[in-house]
């Protein structure tokens, strides 16, 4: 394993939107060792492969205690809405309010190819779908309805 660089804000390389993962092999599972790896050294919820220079629709979440690796996820529903504040390990320095669903069903691969579905509500939905976000390109503060300045 080992830790990668975290690409920030104004990098036209988060804008590019990830291409879907065909081979599942060492390869995808070293890049999603490695992204663990780094998220655990930043702090964060969760991690996409374009935040670590790589164009795969790939991305982590740690969310109570427990790693979902989501390869190729789409989002199959969503109901509901909430506004709530987001930050992004590539946009450091504040945090935003982001209306995005209460509720989300998604399915996605797991590093082996096999399918997986999950259903999530509030802030654990939030961060799955901020995650599946920077796979099209899309930064939380696309989505802002008010930017909240961060102490830190």
């Amino acid at each position: 394993m080992a830790k990668r660089n975290i690409i920030k804000y104004g990098d036209p390389f988060l804008r590019k939107i990830s291409k879907p993962v065909e081979n599942y092999d060492g390869k995808l599972h070293q890049l999603l060792e490695d992204m663990e790896e780094t998220l655990h050294a930043v702090g964060g919820l969760g991690l996409a492969a374009p935040q670590v220079g790589v164009l795969k629709r790939v991305c982590i979440v740690e969310y109570d205690d427990k790693l979902y690796e989501l390869v190729n996820p789409v989002l199959i529903r969503s109901r509901g809405k909430c506004v709530d504040n987001e930050g992004c390990l590539s946009v450091p320095g504040f945090r935003g309010l982001v209306e995005r669903p209460e509720e989300i069903d998604v399915e996605y691969f797991d590093r082996f190819g096999n399918l997986c579905k999950q259903h999530a509500e509030g802030y654990f939905a939030r961060v799955f779908l901020h995650e599946m976000d920077h796979l099209d390109g899309i930064l939380f503060p696309d989505k802002m309805i008010k930017k909240i300045i961060d102490d830190d």
